[in-house]
């Protein structure tokens, strides 16, 4: 007979110790799918700081091949399979323990994409996530500021990218201040210099569109106020390199330096005519939209001058990894502060949580349920069900998913917030399962064996009652559930029995058997 977690009260579970760091992996790897070059960054983690010790990048330029409807084109997918291929490949040889993946604006607008993420997953050997514009600042902060000496005071980030360009406001460690901006240099290369061509007046026409992109973030910003500024990543690091040939005596980027690029670009008259050598053959048809890009950010924000930053977000990448090994993840912190937001009853939570990872451990090998996100998914679900009742009471459960689905949670890629949606609503009442087609694999086919589960741990915590349950016992099919009660404790529960009813009833209605059992009896 299993032992029930849910045998501990909520005192116990409040004050028993924290679990123990995980061991840290030899190699960590880092990949970043951006909208402009694909990147793929391998370290060691050695006396308290990351040390890098690989990186490629590919010029790939996927923005440009995602079309008005969505489709990704197929020569452009092509090119980045390939350079996922030779990634996996060098990813494979350095025995990388620990890796994730991540793409950025182009995949975020991508609506036709299932078929090139599970090439991609194939191609790289490691599934792809894709993170909100939001998340996407914060992990850029998280590498400028790992690798940028302390200085006391706030620092601006920015980091122009091949179809976004964000904008963060930090101190410390600590961003303040994030945006994501529908612009980048990709997106504004093609829409104004397409043909190569350079001129003042398609310089002004894309500053022009830059401008008003900033305007709704500039008094924000300002009011915020910084003490220095820096920017991160290919594009701003070329310009600033191409203004340094331009002036040897700029030791930063200015107003002045950026004036003096965008002169040189207009006498050049073309992109083929951009012969500064940090200007290289796979950035000069993007270069102008970035230059303009960054030229408007100096005059909206009013930035006097930026330092080009060594980290970008593959870097905070690889920190917010260690952070998940450390206990520092933080995907738990933006559990905790949701969790104080929306006044959730944290005593009911921990009671639903002990018990659907009791569930969980007694089924996890039939329904193969292995993945550490099945574990963590359900108990984010479990601490956060409730979250709904903060708007109304009724129909609590679809106002929670539709939080957790349209909310910024810092450090939960897309697919991770979309699941968790899917888990708190469905977790009560009629059980649809029409949106789980939705998900990335495997968590199509897995999901609604972790709404089972979740469901049943809230029904028989409907009570909200503090008094532990009984053991319970769970025995799985891929399409059914037996649990066992002992002796009369149905009976002696007969509110709770008449839930259960229900439930084999909802969960028939979906196509999955549910069964009830008082130990010893058929």
């Amino acid at each position: 007979m299993a032992s029930s977690a849910t045998a501990r009260s909520a005192n116990a579970d409040r004050s028993a110790p924290r679990p123990a760091a995980r061991p840290l992996p030899d190699v960590l790897a880092a990949v970043d799918l951006g909208s402009n070059s694909f990147h793929l960054v391998v370290a060691r983690y050695s006396h308290g700081q990351l040390v890098i010790i690989d990186r490629m990048r590919e010029m790939v330029r996927l923005a440009a091949g995602v079309a008005e409807n969505g489709r990704i084109d197929k020569e452009v997918a092509d090119r980045a399979l390939g350079c996922l291929e030779r990634f996996g490949q060098r990813l494979r040889d350095m025995h990388a323990d620990s890796v994730r993946v991540v793409g950025t604006n182009a995949l975020r607008l991508a609506h036709r994409k299932q078929a090139f993420l599970e090439r991609a997953r194939a191609a790289l050997g490691h599934p792809i996530e894709i993170i909100a514009g939001m998340e996407e600042a914060r992990l850029i902060y998280a590498g400028v500021a790992h690798s940028m000496p302390s200085t006391p005071g706030k620092r601006l980030v920015v980091d122009i990218g091949g179809g976004s360009t964000e904008l963060i406001i930090g101190e410390g460690l600590a961003p303040l201040e994030l945006e994501s901006l529908q612009m980048g240099c990709v997106a504004l290369s093609e829409r104004f210099f397409r043909d190569g061509k350079i001129s003042a007046k398609r310089m002004e026409r894309a500053r022009l569109a830059a401008r008003l992109e900033l305007e709704p973030v500039q008094a924000a910003f300002r009011r915020r106020g910084w003490d220095h500024a820096a920017g991160s990543s290919g594009t701003v690091r070329a310009i600033g390199e191409a203004i340094q040939v331009l002036d040897p005596q700029a030791l930063t980027i200015s107003a002045a330096g950026l004036q003096r690029a965008i002169d040189y670009c207009v006498d050049a008259g073309h992109v083929r005519e951009l012969n500064l050598e940090p200007i290289t053959e796979d950035r000069r048809p993007v270069f102008p939209g970035g230059l303009a890009i960054l030229a408007e950010v100096f005059m909206q924000l009013d930035v006097k001058e930026m330092q080009i930053a060594e980290g970008a977000m593959r870097e905070g990448l690889l920190y917010d990894m260690l952070g998940r090994y450390k206990r520092e993840d933080a995907r738990e912190r933006t559990v905790r502060a949701m969790q104080q937001r929306y006044h959730v009853d944290t005593g009911q939570a921990e009671r639903v949580e002990a018990t659907v990872r009791d569930f969980l451990g007694q089924v996890r090998e039939t329904w193969k349920l292995e993945e550490p996100l099945a574990h963590l998914a359900l108990k984010w679900a479990a601490r956060l069900h409730e979250i709904g009742l903060d708007v109304s009471h009724s129909g609590y459960h679809r106002h929670g998913a539709y939080l957790l689905e349209n909310a910024d949670m810092p450090g939960f890629p897309r697919e991770e917030q979309r699941l968790l949606a899917r888990l708190v609503g469905a977790h009560r009442r009629k059980l649809t399962l029409d949106r789980i087609e939705e998900l990335v694999p495997p968590w199509d086919r897995c999901a609604v064996h972790l709404i089972v589960l979740l469901r049943l741990a809230v029904l028989l915590h409907r009570g909200r009652s503090s008094t532990a349950l009984p053991p319970i016992e769970l025995s799985a099919t891929p399409r059914s559930l037996e649990v066992r009660f002992p002796g009369r404790w149905l009976k002696d529960h007969p509110l709770t029995s008449a839930d259960l009813q229900q439930e084999v009833d909802y969960l028939r209605a979906s196509g999955f058997r549910l069964r009830v059992f008082s130990r010893g009896r058929g």
